[in-house]
């Protein structure tokens, strides 16, 4: 018997013909591979450019935001624009003043101490004769409120700045034969005052140990301050509030943070000096 074998089986498998090679012909450029080294373009952005005019008010919006913040949790910077606290912040009428940072962080952790120098806002009696600093015309108004967030203009409000002398529940006086201001019957270090006083003391019922007239005894209300310029002779400070409804102390609420460096001028840089100037009780 005669085996007639599949012819499918004798098929051998054979290469693909080879296309001709043509000048130009698109068969050739099937596949070209990138050579080494070359690097990948970029992906087309597709996203648009923010235009100028929406970008810059948004830049100057969150900017005075931060600001704002800054402002109201952590600290600003004020100018001293008076001479209540030579020699330790220099400032005068018409002159280039300390530039002060006032942090209010610390007293979100502690109250606060004798010998701390704050910024605080007058309370009623302390405001009689304060005058607006603005201009009246509303551009420059803006302008110098701006300025006045960096501590190249004063704020428009009655923030003043003095060392806290006695604390709530203390006693403050000065009076004849006291060695300095007393606070609980002690005398308190004096050492950072301007010597010599700026203004003379006269008459009987002042003495150089107290700068300037006596005063007291006055015990200080619970969350309250007494408050006195380190120029002495040169500073309307709680002692010439003493009538008003506080007795010249100021609330513990209206302080608007503690002075902690000078930065500016360049010559002046440096921390501030918040020193204890009670005595240890024993």
């Amino acid at each position: 018997m005669t085996h007639n074998p599949d012819p499918r089986s004798s098929r051998r498998t054979a290469p693909w013909p080879e296309l001709p090679q043509q000048s130009g012909s698109p068969v050739t450029a099937r596949y070209q591979p990138r050579p080494s080294g070359e690097p990948k373009k970029a992906p087309k952005d597709d996203k648009a450019t923010m235009p100028w005019y929406v970008e810059i008010p948004m830049v100057v919006v969150l900017t005075l935001g931060l600001i704002f913040l800054l402002q109201t949790f952590v600290g600003r910077v004020y100018l001293i624009p008076s001479a209540s606290m030579e020699p330790t912040l220099h400032g005068c009428e018409g002159c280039n003043g300390d530039r002060i940072f006032v942090e209010k962080v610390s007293y979100y952790f502690s109250d606060p101490e004798p010998g701390d120098i704050v910024v605080f806002e007058g309370t009623d009696s302390w405001n009689t004769n304060y005058v607006s600093n603005r201009s009246d015309n509303p551009i420059v108004a803006g302008l110098q409120q701006l300025g006045s967030y960096v501590g190249l203009v004063a704020p428009d409000e009655n923030d003043l700045v003095k060392r806290i002398v006695a604390t709530g529940g203390q006693t403050v006086s000065c009076q004849a034969g006291d060695p300095a201001v007393m606070v609980d019957d002690e005398p308190i270090d004096q050492s950072y005052i301007l010597q010599p006083h700026a203004n003379p003391i006269i008459g009987d019922e002042a003495s150089e140990a107290c700068g300037g007239s006596f005063f007291g005894p006055l015990t200080v209300p619970d969350d309250h301050v007494f408050v006195m310029g380190d120029n002495r002779t040169n500073s309307l400070d709680s002692r010439a509030h003493m009538g008003d409804q506080f007795q010249g102390t100021i609330p513990e609420e209206n302080i608007r943070g503690k002075v902690s460096f000078i930065i500016l001028p360049l010559t002046r840089i440096g921390s501030v000096n918040n020193q204890d100037i009670q005595p240890q009780q024993q």
